[in-house]
């Protein structure tokens, strides 16, 4: 693999609590017993979600629950239990925001492995990065909602009179219909979608001519949503394009003005499917390429770490033989390695050996 210049994220990436360098002083099970937002943390089936802070952890409204800030770094605990089974199982992930500080970064890697060590180290850990996020991620909303600013910023913390209009746009894609704030923009508009123009106090759904049944339903649902949020006391409206007509109030909340539109990170150049063996045997931590190409689960060894890269996501995969601390530090090589790729802000999954995930199966199998 041709190793590329190191990629630098929109958030500062320096001085992290977790990543650049083994965990200086092992997470113990004590102090993430003392943690106050893990309390009820994975005693019932279902999801939790709290927002990083201040350095600090907490809890997240569930009325919010699929709405991301991108300044923002956020905690996500997935609680289940496989069919015949009383053992409860946990998914962890940590989700960054495009503009999210390195101290709110770095305190919610910490936290989402302190978290895994409050659980026992059953839960497999994921890293998810803003616009790229994993299918398994995106499975636990009816839709992610991506609003810039923080959540400071959100029509609840602020009086009607000082909120600052928020312009959603709803595309269907694959994966289903992903909702984005996107600048104020006339010349931006696009009428293969649906747009929601939030003014606080009024709520204007925009249908653009070529945009699908699926975008407008989702559009009236959470136009639906947002009003119920706010008791009900903002008056809505729906407007169908017309190319003729502009003297609607959505245009006039609108600008004329030039917006920079957010450049999406390249995927990686080269697919071919890449794996590489962590071993410290030698004494030291080193990193080898094993194989490119077919991976197999034959290729894996239980005695270490290994680094699964199908270049549209990563797999930490943990051998059952490898040392507490190398399954600590799992994520720190996944992002060690990823930024020095052309492909950082793919998802990561951090995986032991004997956890199952459909995920992992699929990418063997492709």
């Amino acid at each position: 693999m041709a190793l590329q210049k190191q990629k630098q994220y929109d958030w500062k990436d320096s001085n992290l609590a977790l990543f650049g360098s083994d965990t200086e002083t092992e997470v113990k099970k004590e102090s993430a017993e003392q943690e106050p937002a893990w309390k009820n943390a994975g005693q019932t089936c279902g999801l939790q979600i709290w927002r990083i802070v201040n350095w600090k952890v907490t809890t997240w409204p569930k009325e919010d629950y699929g709405k991301f800030f991108d300044g923002d770094s956020y905690i996500i605990l997935n609680t289940y239990k496989e069919e015949g089974s009383d053992r409860f199982l946990y998914d962890v992930h940590f989700w960054i925001g495009k503009y999210s500080t390195a101290d709110e970064y770095g305190t919610a890697a910490y936290k989402t492995v302190e978290l895994d060590t409050y659980l026992d180290d059953v839960p497999v850990q994921h890293r998810e990065v803003q616009g790229h996020e994993s299918a398994l991620f995106r499975s636990y909303f009816e839709a992610i909602t991506l609003l810039k600013g923080g959540a400071e910023s959100g029509f609840r913390h602020m009086k009607p009179q000082e909120y600052k209009p928020r312009l959603l746009h709803f595309h269907g894609d694959r994966q289903g219909v992903v909702v984005k704030e996107v600048p104020r923009c006339r010349s931006l508009l696009d009428n293969t979608d649906v747009y929601i123009l939030d003014l606080g106090l009024k709520l204007i759904q925009w249908n653009g001519l070529g945009s699908n049944k699926e975008e407008r339903m989702r559009a009236l649902h959470y136009l639906k949503e947002l009003q119920g949020e706010r008791g009900g006391k903002c008056r809505t409206e729906t407007l169908d394009e017309e190319p003729r007509a502009r003297s609607n109030e959505f245009y006039k909340g609108l600008t004329e003005d030039k917006a920079e539109v957010d450049v999406t990170e390249e995927a990686a150049v080269d697919k071919t499917k890449e794996l590489y063996r962590l071993s410290d045997a030698s004494g030291e931590m080193k990193m080898t390429k094993e194989k490119s190409g077919k991976i197999e689960k034959e290729d894996f060894d239980s005695k270490d770490v290994f680094i699964f890269d199908t270049k549209d996501s990563v797999f930490v995969w943990i051998g059952t033989e490898t040392s507490k601390m190398e399954r600590k530090n799992a994520l720190t090589y996944a992002h060690n390695y990823l930024m020095k790729t052309d492909h950082p802000l793919v998802p990561v999954c951090c995986l032991p050996e004997k956890m199952n995930s459909p995920a992992f199966q699929l990418a063997l199998a492709a």
